[in-house]
């Protein structure tokens, strides 16, 4: 069995890990400069925008709209289509891998996130968290507001209402709302 070290190694596992480390406190720092010049830059400096989340993402699609204010904790876990259309005021807590596909529309703040914490206060109180993947599929749609937590991937072309709170896996071709998101209906 393989031994996980470091706390970075630990965290992309969905392994109990220290978010204080050295090395994630300056992963973080880097990324928090970059998102300040991006959400400083004016409306008509797509390119430089561009420039910015190609230089703090994992892969920032071709075509691919991102609209300022934007927050993440790392940069380097999120990994983001072609042809996607992420709208203002969005948050993506990635401490683990988020993985956005191809031709998806994200609406204005919406929040993703793969970081949580142990449901015993005294592993709280120790400092330790823990964080789990999320992938958006091709074709999905996320409505505004819309919660999406750790651990969840949402299948293709998935349209998901505005305002809920997705806790669980959700299949392709459906329209899912409320909190706990539920599936409404087929596509």
């Amino acid at each position: 069995m393989m031994t996980i070290t470091g706390q970075k190694a630990k965290m992309l596992a969905g392994e109990f890990y220290i978010a204080s480390d050295p090395e994630l406190s300056a992963a973080h720092l880097r990324a928090q400069a970059l998102l300040a010049q991006f959400n400083a830059t004016p409306a008509d400096a797509a390119d430089e925008r561009c420039r910015l989340l190609t230089e703090l993402l994992a892969r920032f699609g071709q075509e691919t709209v991102l609209k300022p204010t934007f927050r993440c904790d790392y940069g380097f876990n999120i990994a983001i289509g072609n042809r996607t259309f992420i709208n203002f005021d969005c948050i993506f807590l990635d401490c683990n891998r988020i993985t956005i596909g191809d031709e998806v529309q994200i609406a204005p703040g919406v929040h993703i996130y793969t970081a949580t914490h142990p449901l015993e206060a005294k592993g709280r109180r120790s400092g330790v968290e823990y964080a789990l993947p999320v992938s958006i599929s091709d074709g999905v749609w996320l409505g505004g507001g819309a919660i999406v937590c750790p651990g969840v991937t949402i299948g293709e072309n998935t349209v998901v209402g505005a305002g809920s709170v997705v806790t669980r896996n959700l299949p392709a071709n459906i329209v899912a709302a409320g909190n706990p998101c539920r599936i409404i209906r087929p596509l």
